[in-house]
């Protein structure tokens, strides 16, 4: 096994096609065709399915790669520096419940790198997508809650894709309201002061939807529903038709600006937030990074 077998392997992961790889790396389609099956070889296994759409990543190829990124970080890093060479492209993807702290600690991120070349990935998704973008090696990190109502089968879910969760705050629930609303000056509200205001949750695709959805509460009866698949669509209805929706009460003023607030809400649930990755692949630098502005971020934002 070569650096330089690990270096065309990750061209190919990311470009998609061993022919577009050969181009970015000046190398001819054979050779490097024939430095991968030489690899694959040596370490017996398959790391990219060849079809005539590209080359896709296998389960054990996803595994693979994590380990040669952290092999090859801090290569490049040598290579910058010593040999004068142009900055790589880092590499980083997140997948996400719809939440703007995730997106705040997203852009210092991004910040931190602008001055180098990177290719970095943010989806907010459905619960059991983000679960699948972090088994596929989509994204390398996936974020979202669990509790006491969906924590054995989200788990499960977790478990069976041999990825772990790793709790970052457990915080009671909120309900995020206009600052117009009429129950907006409320010190805390029940359920049952809901009940004449459209409920907005997100679209979930599974048949179990009521233990994937990202909203506590999920299976209490509610008379006005509406179920939108993006956050700006939300917030948009929540200040536009006073609909509500439940979360964590973690809101960023830089993002959300003035007109949302979060009140407490009367329940015995509470929503533990964290994060999911694999169980046998060490985290890149990138990630840790992201989750260190992570922490940071649900420190400074939540609602006290």
């Amino acid at each position: 096994m070569t650096l330089q077998q690990l270096r065309y392997c990750l061209e190919v992961s990311q470009t998609g096609s061993i022919s577009k790889a050969a181009q970015n790396l000046f190398v001819t389609q054979p050779s490097l065709s024939k430095a991968i099956s030489d690899l694959e070889t040596e370490m017996n296994i398959t790391i990219f399915y060849r079809t005539n759409r590209g080359a896709t990543l296998s389960e054990e190829g996803s595994q693979f790669l994590a380990y040669a990124r952290q092999i090859m970080e801090p290569v490049n890093l040598l290579e910058q520096k010593y040999k004068a060479e142009s900055p790589q492209r880092r590499v980083f993807g997140i997948s996400s419940q719809h939440y703007a702290f995730v997106v705040k600690a997203f852009a210092e991120l991004v910040r931190d790198y602008d001055g180098e070349p990177y290719e970095f990935s943010l989806r907010e998704s459905q619960t059991f997508q983000i679960i699948e973008d972090v088994r596929t090696g989509h994204s390398e990190l996936g974020v979202l809650y669990l509790s006491q109502f969906n924590r054995e089968v989200v788990l499960r879910l977790i478990r069976n894709s041999d990825l772990q969760f790793c709790s970052l705050k457990v915080a009671e629930p909120h309900v995020f309201l206009s600052a117009h609303h009429p129950l907006a000056q409320r010190s805390q509200i029940s359920l049952a002061d809901l009940r004449d205001f459209p409920r907005l949750s997100y679209e979930q695709a599974r048949q179990d939807t009521f233990y994937l959805a990202e909203e506590l509460h999920s299976t209490e009866e509610s008379p006005k529903s509406i179920v939108v698949t993006d956050r700006a669509t939300l917030f948009n209805l929540v200040t536009g038709l006073n609909g509500y929706t439940i979360s964590s009460g973690a809101l960023s003023s830089e993002l959300n600006g003035a007109e949302i607030v979060a009140v407490p809400l009367e329940s015995q649930e509470h929503m533990d937030i964290g994060y999911v990755c694999p169980v046998d692949r060490p985290l890149s630098p990138l990630a840790r990074d992201y989750l260190q502005k992570l922490e940071t971020t649900l420190e400074h934002h939540f609602a006290s």
